[in-house]
């Protein structure tokens, strides 16, 4: 049994058929070949995989691509701008360090970006209990928070 899925992704419509079990990361990396969304722990817990499905963060690895059908949904490739450049979130990150080994940066941008798009201003406090569903294993946070305030700085927010 498939299933029709229509959505738009990063800016662009997309048409697929699906097996109804396919998970929205899977669609994302194996059908569209966006592999800047990470399969981490694939039981919503390490937020590798997050996106933005209708302007709000979610897990992936934990949605149906079909949960996804006639939604707007954006990668971490669908983020830079038409010239290539950063956004502000991923260039913030770069410029505090709040990345070492990458594997958990696409996941903590996507959600830093809905964090400060529905707290702008958010101190150290709501910045790490936002978080809290991003894990990083390498850097320890602080280089992670800096970069969040720095790009809402950056954003206007």
């Amino acid at each position: 049994m498939s299933v029709k899925l229509t959505l738009n992704v990063n800016g662009k419509a997309v048409d697929a058929v699906v097996d109804p079990r396919t998970l929205l990361v899977e669609f994302l990396r194996n059908h569209l070949g966006l592999t800047g969304t990470h399969v981490g722990c694939d039981t919503a817990q390490c937020g590798a995989c997050t996106v933005h499905v209708d302007g709000v963060a979610v897990k992936s690895c934990n949605v149906l691509a079909v949960q996804a059908n006639g939604a707007d949904v954006v990668t971490i490739e669908g983020i830079t701008a038409a010239d290539g450049s950063l956004h502000p979130m991923q260039a913030a990150f770069k410029e505090c360090h709040g990345l070492q080994c990458g594997f958990c940066t696409p996941g903590m941008v996507m959600s830093a970006i809905d964090l400060v798009q529905r707290h702008p201003g958010a101190d150290e406090a709501t910045i790490r209990a936002a978080l809290d569903g991003n894990l990083c294993r390498c850097t320890g946070y602080h280089n992670i928070v800096k970069a969040v305030r720095e790009g809402a700085a950056a954003m206007g927010k």
